[in-house]
């Protein structure tokens, strides 16, 4: 087996931090709410959307399209999105929908784009993952920010006109720690051979464009656009999964790939600051599929409650399951609220989206999962029993238990929830890691720490007191928001009060901060409300169309969200943290083995982690070829 790099953790967060990008050069919305300063200004007024009637001509085109023609329960029955829908696809220009005109694309707006994922994915979340893999991490995205103008000629036209993409990163023991990449490419004449193993590649069965991200020896990890039919290239086997049946992922075998020199993106060593920067705005394609799922939630829950009778009375009647329908209604509202702003923040190009952008995806991947197990409770019985069952029953057939399958995912995709966390707490603490990194860095000199220690005086003697009073505490605060206004003012005090608990949390454990997740976690998911919060809140404010609607529904959400924020706080420094890491340990190490006794035994074979071992495949391809489309179709 070709072991992947040999790193300590140590190094493996150096690469990491050398990767993130470092400067702020415009400014964030979600940065400032984290140091306790809502900055208001740069969401209120609610950002204008560019007039685009190519747009909204094409969302009709696309909603008629997937009524039409787009079969969602025979993708999931068949486990297969039919070629026929990839050329139906193609021909409405939704392969490029986020590659610009002058490359074929149909140049949509994060706005736009994300409005057509919630729309593909309302009919099947197959295809919604097809389309958004394809476009917001694989080849066009990657080089739309950093390809150079003969690639892009090269590749970019392909793919708008409906070839396939896919990104390649993980491998089979290298998931969210990419430092330990094993895919290599070496130097040779003209270019790069390329050898590894690629796992859970997205669109990598049908892909004839891949992203792959391999260690170049001396200059580190490097994406290259690689070619899906290039020899060497095996797609070994499709995996398959509790959800999203129709997804065509991939384990792919690279042996002795030729990669052309003129196909490196963004220069040698630039890999992972390419993946991330890409992820910025690519991580707003699931929250839109989230959005649509919790649409389409709360839809089937206002109708199946108001008919359903128990105890006399319809069962949306009933208090328990009344909560739950407020809770779909006023989350799903603020899940739109989050992700439009976001998009919005990304089009106008002054703001910078990192935090707001992952924000929004750990937001939306989290509650949408509520959601849809809220609907399978409501439903009951029904909720657990597929669509095809109630269908042969002559029942109206509604797919909450493939909603939530297919959610399940999220949580997951392009960093886990956990992942999430630190990725936030991570930027949400580089104003303090900035002037005061080096007192608590082991390595530092004592040169090095007397020049953090007066930088850090400095910063904390101006910034401290400004956590201490703000507009949140005067009585007519935010008057402009009228009913909203409460809510606001609670942002504002909250915002302090959560820039101060970091700080605390630093003072505290300084050094061992990055180890206490959990608390940086609930930080963040702080944080995360404070967020929707603020997007409901000027949203509302704006709306004329529905304006005492919206003000209901922020109103309601508000109030359900500084419930969970007051429970994260006292979780905060009342809490099993340390116990629970103490107990896993015991788990671990044997001690609690007898609780696994009574049971029939599990099986031992295979390895947790599968071995890979390089050259060439000894297995069929398995890759699937859509045949190519035409005009005339």
């Amino acid at each position: 087996m070709t072991e992947p790099a040999d790193v300590s953790e140590k190094q493996a967060r150096k690469i990491a931090e050398e990767a993130r990008q470092s400067e702020w050069r415009k400014p964030s919305f979600g940065k400032e709410l984290f140091l306790g300063r809502l900055r208001l200004d740069l969401i209120d007024p609610w950002p204008a959307a560019e007039p685009r009637p190519d747009a909204e001509e094409f969302l009709a085109k696309l909603e008629a399209y997937l009524v039409a023609e787009v079969d969602g329960a025979r993708i999931e029955r068949e486990a297969r999105i039919p070629d026929e829908v990839f050329h139906g696809l193609a021909a409405l220009g939704a392969f490029g929908m986020k590659i610009d005109k002058e490359y074929g694309g149909l140049g949509l707006s994060n706005l736009h784009y994300c409005r057509a994922l919630t729309l593909i994915g309302s009919a099947s979340p197959a295809v919604g993952a097809l389309l958004s893999a394809h476009q917001s991490i694989g080849v066009p995205q990657p080089l739309k920010k950093f390809g150079t103008p003969e690639q892009k000629k090269a590749f970019l036209p392909r793919l708008a006109a409906g070839e396939v993409s896919a990104f390649l990163l993980t491998e089979p023991d290298v998931g969210s720690d990419p430092a330990r990449l094993g895919t290599v490419a070496e130097p040779v004449e003209g270019g790069y051979r390329l050898n590894g193993v690629k796992l859970w590649a997205t669109n990598g069965t049908v892909a004839t464009l891949l992203v792959v991200m391999a260690r170049v020896p001396g200059k580190g990890i490097t994406a290259f656009v690689v070619e899906g039919d290039a020899p060497g290239i095996t797609v070994e086997r499709r995996n398959e999964f509790l959800g999203l049946r129709g997804l065509e992922n991939s384990v792919t075998r690279f042996h002795d790939v030729f990669v052309p020199a003129g196909n490196v993106i963004g220069g040698l060593g630039k890999g992972l600051k390419i993946a991330l920067t890409t992820l910025n705005t690519g991580r707003l394609s699931l929250p839109a599929m989230c959005v649509g799922a919790s649409k389409w939630s709360l839809a089937v829950a206002r109708e199946w409650s108001a008919q359903r009778v128990q105890w006399g009375r319809p069962v949306a009647q009933h208090e328990a399951v009344a909560k739950k329908i407020a809770f779909i209604a006023a989350t799903t509202y603020a899940m739109e609220s989050t992700l439009d702003l976001c998009c919005l923040l990304a089009d106008d190009d002054r703001n910078d989206i990192r935090i707001e952008a992952a924000l929004i995806k750990l937001f939306a991947s989290e509650t949408a999962w509520l959601v849809a197990d809220e609907l399978i409770q409501i439903r009951g019985g029904r909720g657990y029993e597929t669509a095809a069952s109630q269908a042969a029953r002559g029942e109206r057939a509604a797919e909450a238990e493939q909603i939530l399958r297919d959610l399940r995912i999220n949580r997951i995709f392009e960093g886990s929830t956990e992942i999430m966390h630190l990725l936030i707490a991570r930027e949400a603490v580089d104003a303090h890691l900035s002037v005061a990194g080096d007192i608590i860095d082991p390595e530092a000199g004592i040169g090095r720490k007397a020049r953090a220690g007066a930088r850090a005086g400095s910063f904390y003697a101006k910034w401290l007191p400004t956590l201490a009073v703000g507009r949140g505490q005067t009585p007519t605060g935010y008057a402009e928001f009228g009913p909203l206004a409460r809510h606001m003012r609670y942002i504002e005090r909250t915002s302090r009060k959560l820039a101060r608990s970091t700080f605390y949390g630093m003072s505290r454990w300084q050094g061992g901060l990055e180890h206490k997740q959990a608390f940086l976690g609930r930080i963040v998911d702080i944080g995360a409300e404070l967020f929707a919060m603020s997007a409901v809140c000027v949203r509302a404010r704006t709306e004329r169309e529905h304006r005492a609607a919206a003000q209901e529904l922020a109103d309601l959400f508000c109030r359900q969200a500084r419930l969970r924020a007051e429970a994260l706080f006292a979780a905060l420094w009342e809490n099993t943290d340390s116990l629970d890491g103490e107990a896993t340990r015991r788990v671990l190490g044997g001690r609690y083995a007898f609780l696994e006794e009574g049971i029939v035994p599990r099986s031992t074979e295979g390895a947790w982690v599968s071995a890979w071992q390089p050259g060439a495949a000894t297995v069929d391809d398995v890759r699937r070829r859509i045949p190519p489309f035409t005009a005339e179709e």
